[in-house]
């Protein structure tokens, strides 16, 4: 991905609410699947780390993103936000 196209969807990202949030549970495969169907949906997400989970943001970026697929389009504190092209039907 080029930084221009980065530098559009952390734009775009700005305005997002995270839609899911790791806790102490941390990431299982349900969460997973429930993030891999969110981004076939809507491409763009983004996610917070409670306090409470042992996963820094970064960490579970990485770990969401080899799991989905998905880029990393950047991680503040914590939160983060991912990215994967919608598969053309």
């Amino acid at each position: 991905m080029k930084g221009k196209e980065r530098a559009e969807f952390r734009k775009q990202a700005n305005t997002l609410e995270p839609i899911f949030q790791i806790g102490k549970a941390d990431i299982g495969d349900a969460m997973i699947d429930a993030i891999d169907g969110a981004l076939e949906k809507r491409e763009l997400i983004k996610i917070s780390v409670l306090d409470t989970s042992g996963l820094t943001a970064r960490d579970a970026a990485e770990l969401l993103s080899a799991a989905t697929g998905a880029e990393v389009i950047q991680c503040i504190g914590r939160k983060f936000v991912l990215y994967r092209k919608r598969e053309e039907a």
